[in-house]
């Protein structure tokens, strides 16, 4: 499951010239046997941990430090492997579709590998190492896909603009893990467990500074503000990357890395509070700049954004089986969505601006209802996977914070307005845009993941398929009300019914609110910091520069070199007299020095 995506990256990025005709059937075939043995993994009982090697080895005051790569194979990471693959298998799937006529092709199917070998190794690792080796390699891996064409300026802006934003969180992510081993001498999971109830008595605020830089980097995986700004920006990738990203493995590694160190979020009081509020507070501002987003990947995008602000808030209400619930139900129709949008957007030969679509409904059938299974799973309408899901996520809030339940709920009001407003724009209405009016069914190998998926966008919280993936379902803990349960319907029929009343039969978007559709202009101050902090940073180079190269460094060798040069000259006269008038004095102080100094001692 780790060897074999890393053995078809490998050999298709070394060899993707030879290989451009059938990489793309080998990066497959390696991502359906890697679900295959996901599948085979769920029937072990037993949790395991496999190493595999040792790679480095340390001297410490406690003994000898060794890190290892190698798996620990529980409830969680097994059901997260299903995930990954799964979702992972249906990306390749219709990549093959949606990617046939690109040039690169065998080095797209190349970068998927090794994304897939990245997230398994996240996914297995049982120490914070490992993980943040892996977590690395998912950061190059993104960078690839989403610059996958790098010809378009945009493209390689947005991939700089991940690989960067995410260096931020991986820097706190790497120095709660060296914290961590300076108290504990270990980065094991078990060993920390095992060590932390000493050091949160005896040291809180170490514990509470290692948790927030683990939470850091999950703050930049998983995109939570202020270091969201480069998830929307990563739709410059090909759709299904975005499926990739958005559904069930990058963003959420940051999500599955909580609930893997939950024992160390639980143990600081601050940490957790932090991580609430920061998932509450970008669960609410991401559903607002989708109200206002046209680009149909962007709305997705948000809505990626806003659900994964749920699972973090879930994390710091001390619920994570909530937050893991909905991160398992998420994954399965987010995906069915992202490659939803990419079968529209391929059939509109590559338009991507809902107000050029509508009446897709007629020509998109099976698309449109494939769609909409998964708008009413995300809009949580009852009985699907997203109701049940979310349910446990706002009973939590329910019982911690009243005022984060608030906000809660009212972002659930936002996420059915901008849901159904996207339908009603995309699928009803007559065809506004020269793609909508030829628009035809996508190819089957681009329909098939869009069936497949439908079924557990829907079912997926029922037990029967859920039950082999325990650590997936939420234990009873938060149980939803009847009072939480009234909220969470009427804010659904709130969205659903004034987004209709708002955009059915309309051709141009009735609502203009600048600072939504400009993302609260979060974009713009943080170009003007980086151009202040650019431009700072060039003033103080160049004073430097001229203080200490032109004016110290070099100015004053130079001067000293040129004073004692002039002086040395004078001695050099070339008057053989005074030559050897110098050499007769120099005698006669040795002679002194000699006889006399020496008779005194």
């Amino acid at each position: 499951m780790l060897l074999l995506p890393l053995a078809s990256a490998l050999v298709i990025l070394l060899f993707h010239g030879a290989l451009k005709n059938i990489a793309h059937l080998l990066s497959t075939l390696v991502a359906i046997v890697i679900f295959v043995c996901s599948l085979m993994l769920l029937g072990a009982k037993d949790a395991v941990e496999l190493p595999l090697f040792s790679f480095l080895s340390v001297k410490t005051g406690a003994g000898v430090f060794s890190a290892n790569i190698s798996f620990l194979i529980d409830q969680q990471s097994k059901g997260m492997m299903f995930i990954v693959t799964f979702v992972g298998m249906l990306v390749h799937i219709f990549s093959l579709g949606y990617m046939k006529d690109d040039d690169a092709k065998a080095r797209y199917f190349g970068a998927l590998s090794l994304f897939m070998f990245s997230m398994t190794g996240i996914v297995l690792a049982d120490n914070f190492l490992m993980m943040f080796i892996f977590w690395e390699l998912v950061g190059l891996s993104s960078y690839l896909l989403i610059g996958h064409w790098f010809k378009k300026a945009s493209a390689c802006e947005a991939a700089k603009k991940a690989f960067i934003t995410n260096r931020i969180g991986d820097f706190g992510f790497m120095a709660g893990i060296l914290i961590l081993f300076g108290i504990c001498h270990s980065t094991r999971f078990a060993d920390i467990q095992t060590q932390l109830p000493f050091f949160t008595e005896h040291a809180p605020a170490l514990v509470t500074i290692a948790a927030l830089g683990i939470f850091l980097g999950a703050m930049g995986k998983s995109a939570q503000v202020p270091l969201h700004v480069w998830l929307p920006d990563a739709m410059e990738g090909p759709t299904p990357v975005s499926a990739l990203i958005h559904a069930a493995t990058m963003v959420a590694a940051g999500v599955f890395m909580l609930a893997r160190a939950h024992f160390l979020i639980a143990a600081s009081g601050t940490a957790e509070m932090v991580i609430a509020w920061t998932g509450g507070i970008t669960a609410l501002m991401a559903a607002l700049m989708a109200v206002q987003q046209n680009d149909i990947k962007k709305v997705l995008a948000y809505s990626t954004l806003s659900q994964l602000g749920y699972m973090v808030m879930a994390m710091g209400l001390s619920a994570p089986h909530e937050g893991m619930f909905h991160l398992y139900t998420h994954a399965f129709f987010k995906a069915l969505l992202f490659l939803g949008a990419g079968a529209i957007i391929y059939s509109c030969h590559h338009e991507q601006d809902m107000w050029k679509m509508g009446g897709l409904r007629k020509s998109m059938p099976l698309t449109f209802l494939t769609f909409a299974a998964g708008t009413a799973a995300l809009m949580g309408v009852p009985l699907t996977s997203g109701f049940f899901s979310k349910e446990g996520i706002l009973a939590a809030a329910h019982s911690h914070n009243g005022l984060l339940f608030g906000m809660a709920v009212f972002t659930a009001a936002l996420t059915a307005f901008y849901m159904t407003r996207m339908v009603i724009v995309v699928f009803l209405g007559k065809p506004r845009g020269d793609g909508a009016g030829h628009a035809h069914e996508a190819p089957l190998v681009m329909l098939l993941p869009l069936l497949v998926l439908a079924v557990p966008s829907i079912l997926s919280a029922y037990g029967f398929i859920a039950g082999p993936l325990l650590a997936m379902t939420p234990h009873g803990e938060h149980g939803a009300g009847s009072f939480v349960m009234i909220c969470s319907i009427v804010a659904l029929l709130t969205g659903l019914l004034t987004a209709t009343k708002l955009y059915l039969g309309k051709d141009k978007d009735p609502l203009n609110i600048p600072v939504l559709a400009n993302k609260f202009y979060i974009d713009e101050f943080y170009a003007v910091l980086v151009k202040i902090f650019v431009d700072l940073g060039a003033w103080v180079v160049t004073a430097l520069e001229k203080i200490f190269v032109e004016s110290l460094l070099v100015r004053l060798p130079a001067a000293l070199a040129s004073g004692f040069g002039k002086w040395f000259r004078r001695l050099q006269t070339g008057s053989l007299q005074g030559y050897t008038f110098l050499l007769g004095l120099g005698l006669v102080i040795a002679v002194y020095i000699a006889v006399f100094m020496t008779a005194k001692q």
